[in-house]
């Protein structure tokens, strides 16, 4: 890599934009870079590893407001180590949280799409309703919840706590 490069340069590389570059300069997330003869800014390898670490933060939704407490926390030096370690820790169990509820996600999509194959595969091999919907007006899909069964059996023990029996609502 070049010893440094221009604001175009790196925004190209990033996908950042010129302004966003500055902004994040101007806020405190990216240090003061250096500048050429001219006034322009000169980005360093140094510089660029760090907004890819930036850019990972991002893209795991570490709010601006963190990215700019662990970037004081980083101008600090080896003296607040501790500290950032323990952010990361603490942004990692967000997103593994975030992580485990989207393969619940993906499962309940799974199985909703298993489903209608199912469904699509019976109608295949059989004349389907001129209405839509199976016996007593029941459509496939009332037979397989959005839900999956372990929140399905949660439920009443939450209204239960709530003082709720399973017929009431508040």
């Amino acid at each position: 890599m070049e010893t440094s490069l221009t604001i175009a340069q790196v925004a190209q590389r990033t996908g950042l934009t010129a302004h966003t570059l500055r902004y994040y300069e101007r806020i405190g997330l990216i240090a003061a870079v250096s500048r050429a003869p001219g006034g322009q800014r000169r980005y360093a390898s140094a510089d660029m590893d760090w907004l890819a670490f930036l850019l990972r933060l991002r893209e795991t939704g570490m709010p601006i407001q963190g990215m700019q407490a662990f970037a004081g926390l980083r101008s600090q030096g080896d003296a607040s180590v501790s500290e950032r370690r323990g952010m990361l820790e603490a942004h990692l169990a967000e997103v593994q949280a975030r992580v485990e509820a989207l393969q619940q996600s993906m499962q309940a999509l799974s199985t909703k799409i298993a489903h209608y194959r199912a469904v699509e595969a019976k109608v295949k091999t059989k004349r389907p309703s001129l209405s839509g919907t199976g016996p007593e007006g029941k459509t496939s899909d009332d037979e397989h919840t959005s839900q999956p069964k372990q929140q399905q059996q949660r439920q009443p023990a939450l209204r239960a706590r709530a003082g709720q029996t399973p017929g009431s609502r508040r």
